[in-house]
């Protein structure tokens, strides 16, 4: 944990801002689609509309990787920032009025004369699975100048989003948040988002985790992948060293964090029924970050990790139901510097 000012909020989070909208359908419709079950593709404009079209009738929400940590950060009682390309649209104005309404601080200047604001849309599966197509939009204008120097000195962990690699000029942005948060003692964690991402962009990942990152969270699929391994356990041993944390998150079987030289081995919260696996990824991170920000040792903030993500799987949607802060508040161990 940084020990820094008292002052200092949670985390900032750097990410692609783009609504949710999610349907439920089969794998037919899938397959009709391209989408790559389980994983996100990218799409143009023509396609989003026209898949959007044939889609039934869903759910429209503030969405994207970091946002949706972000939100449960918030319902965790945690602080904290956003930074993310919006259009000054509809839609844009959604995603912004809803992170401020959780408390999170959204000051990125809005894309005007650009692409509509960027958009995934979710298709659930019976079998709870979400698949995902993914219109950028605006997403792709997130440069340098949008990274302000004073914000990320301001929080305790400047969080990164796997998928803004694919942007030129959003790589520029992470790496000089980054370099901005080592400088000033701060620490970096990074989502690999998707092993898709992981194969498009292997050995600069590589060499940004070993340059630049403090935290690491990937599942089965995107460690594997990264470190080419033949299974979860070899690829935490090629990895280990890369970085202070490594966390690898494994559904049903919960979780693995390798610290040092231990490894901690935290089970997942059982759910009466899985529903929707969208944002599960995005809530552990959120209850993790939020621990280790706030005392808390990597175990127990794997605990933590494992409540909020045992909740979102519980419903549709990528934001929390039901307040984290008082879900957690009788299960939390004691912190380290109780």
């Amino acid at each position: 944990m940084n020990k820094g000012s008292d002052t200092l909020k949670d985390v900032v989070g750097i990410g692609n801002a783009m609504v949710d909208i999610l349907a439920p359908a089969d794998d037919a419709f899938l397959a009709e689609h391209n989408f790559a079950k389980g994983a996100m593709i990218l799409i143009e404009a023509e396609q989003a509309a026209g898949i959007h079209e044939a889609m039934g009738p869903g759910v429209e929400m503030s969405g994207g990787s970091v946002g949706n940590t972000m939100a449960g950060i918030a319902s965790l009682g945690g602080t904290g920032s956003y930074i993310g390309k919006v259009h000054k649209d509809r839609l844009g104005m959604i995603f912004h009025q809803d992170l401020q309404s959780l408390g999170i601080t959204f000051s990125t200047k809005p894309a005007i004369a650009s692409a509509p604001t960027a958009r995934c849309l979710i298709i659930v599966t019976p079998d709870g699975q979400r698949s995902m197509a993914t219109y950028l939009g605006a997403c792709v204008e997130l440069g340098p100048e949008d990274i302000d120097a004073a914000t990320i000195r301001d929080h305790r962990v400047t969080y990164l989003e796997g998928y803004l690699w694919d942007a030129p000029r959003a790589k520029e942005a992470m790496i000089k948040a980054a370099q901005l948060a080592r400088d000033g003692g701060r620490q970096v964690a990074l989502t690999l988002s998707d092993h898709l991402c992981v194969d498009r962009h292997r050995e600069s990942f590589r060499d940004l985790i070993l340059d630049h990152v403090d935290i690491l969270f990937a599942n089965e699929q995107e460690i594997i992948s990264l470190y080419q391994a033949e299974s979860v356990h070899a690829a935490l041993e090629l990895g280990r060293g890369d970085c202070e944390l490594l966390v690898v998150t494994r559904s049903a079987e919960g979780s693995l964090i390798a610290s040092g030289d231990m490894v901690h081995q935290v089970n997942a919260v059982p759910v009466e029924r899985v529903v929707d696996t969208t944002g599960a990824g995005d809530l552990y991170a959120a209850g993790f970050l939020f621990g280790i920000t706030h005392g808390y040792d990597p175990a127990a903030s794997g605990r933590i990790g494992a409540i909020a993500a045992g909740e979102i799987i519980s419903h549709i949607g990528a934001r929390p139901e039901t307040d984290l802060r008082e879900l957690t508040h009788h299960t939390l161990p004691s912190r380290l510097d109780s």
